[in-house]
């Protein structure tokens, strides 16, 4: 082994520890350091992988995926390396690596799962090869740093001609992500909701692919999920939804999911419909490596949210759940997720634009905000950076709200004087930094 390669992984080390001391995640810097000493460092370590590597794409869902890839395989009996906190950059993927290898510089894996930002694709493909991507869905998202669907679209597909023998398990329902898989020439398989779960979706509803994209007319749908998922076709071409390889078919939600996927059934205490695709996404990657999947329900009740995905807090007699909300689709469906909790609860809404975020937030527009009206909402508090924003955006659909800058004070205010239920939707800065304060204040006596 090269000295190179040795000093550079215990020089990540150090730096990712004294950043813990500090109370900063330090991924980003401990991969560049590690890049910097060794720039062949992640090509090394990502060839000592035994068996497979798995990269995990699209807008929404990716860390949930991931982890929840990573928590499967490990119940069979496997070593995995995975970027658990979302660091989706190069920086991420190589600090994934090296804090996980030992202090002699080698590492001990069967897989890898990388979740891997979108425009990130074409400086990570280029250090290794993935066996399979996960292509869970595109939506529109930081239009100030990604632009138009269009971009994102054609950084994937050239990532895609850097690795063609690379097999995509993508999001049938998505006519996007579909289109992009069977135009790059990369083998692929489909996963999807077989049939219609609502009786109604609303009209007003952002459909991002609405035109087919092999000749531009309109997409008709026999239903559709959320956003531009569902069952498509188009009147003027060949385009249309194709036959799912893994479906999920009598699909009920509330305050579970269950379902069933291709003869298994699956029953887990998630909220939130989009699980069932995180699930199935999930359960596809596994047999289509041809890993033998063993307790998945099991494996999926014992799986801890963390990171800020629909994770659980209890502080002083008040529930308290986390969750990340960062564009139109998602948010939408966070607004699904607190609505199927009929029971009485506060709401806090963080809003920062930081260049992570995207300093654009008009996007707020495109929300459908009106339907917390029927949400039995006892409060709404305002926060974060463009705090004022939202405010101004709920007082266009008649909902009051107060403002505080303060998430702390927010969320304080809630337990001492809330009803005991409160959920908190916050974009991508706010995440890590709410998230200690919610472990801090549960950790208080």
């Amino acid at each position: 082994m090269k000295i190179r390669r040795l000093f550079a992984i215990w020089a990540s080390k150090l730096t990712g520890f004294v950043c813990k001391l500090l109370g900063k995640q330090g991924l980003t810097w401990s991969g560049k350091i590690a890049l910097t000493i060794d720039p062949d460092i992640l090509t090394e370590m990502a060839a000592d992988v035994r068996e497979k590597i798995f990269v995990v794409c699209g807008t929404n869902g990716k860390t949930t995926i991931n982890n929840l890839l990573c928590s499967t395989l490990e119940g069979q009996g496997k070593k995995v390396i995975c970027n658990h906190s979302g660091s989706n950059m190069l920086n991420g993927a190589i600090a994934a690596f090296v804090l996980s290898a030992k202090w002699n510089g080698k590492i001990d894996a069967d897989y890898a799962c990388i979740e891997v930002d979108e425009a990130s694709t074409l400086r990570i493909f280029p250090h290794f090869k993935p066996d399979y991507m996960i292509l869970n869905n595109l939506f529109r998202d930081q239009l100030d740093r990604y632009g138009e669907i269009d971009i994102t679209m054609n950084l994937l597909k050239d990532a895609m001609r850097i690795a063609p023998e690379m097999t995509i398990i993508v999001n049938g329902d998505d006519a996007l992500s579909t289109y992009l898989a069977q135009e790059s020439g990369n083998p692929y398989v489909t996963y999807g909701i077989q049939e219609q779960v609502f009786e109604e979706q609303s009209i007003n509803e952002i459909k991002e692919g609405r035109f087919c994209k092999k000749c531009g007319a309109k997409l008709f749908y026999n239903f559709y999920h959320y956003s531009q998922l569902g069952d498509y076709h188009c009147p003027n071409c060949d385009f249309h939804r194709p036959e799912l390889n893994y479906n999920a078919s009598n699909v009920k939600t509330g305050k579970v999911l269950d379902f069933d996927a291709n003869g298994e059934h699956i029953h887990v205490n998630y909220r939130g419909f989009y699980n069932v695709y995180n699930i199935l996404a999930v359960y596809a990657a596994v047999k289509e490596a041809g890993i033998p999947l063993q307790n998945f329900n099991e494996i999926l009740g014992k799986y801890n949210p963390e990171n800020g995905r629909m994770e659980h807090f209890s502080i002083k007699g008040t529930e308290i759940i986390l969750n990340l909300a960062k564009n139109p689709a998602g948010f939408n469906q966070n607004i699904s997720a607190v609505m199927e909790d009929d029971s009485p609860k506060d709401l806090i809404i963080l809003i920062n634009d930081n260049d992570q975020d995207g300093i654009d937030v008009s996007w707020l527009w495109d929300v459908d905000f009106d339907r917390f009206k029927d949400a039995n909402i006892h409060s709404v508090t305002v926060s974060g950076i463009r705090c004022y924003d939202m405010g101004l955006r709920l007082k266009y659909v008649e909902i009051p709200s107060k403002v505080e800058t303060d998430v702390e004070t927010a969320i304080r205010e809630c337990v001492k004087n809330g009803c005991g239920n409160l959920y908190l939707l916050v974009n991508y800065t706010a995440l890590f930094s709410t998230r200690n304060v919610l472990k801090k204040m549960e950790a208080e006596k």
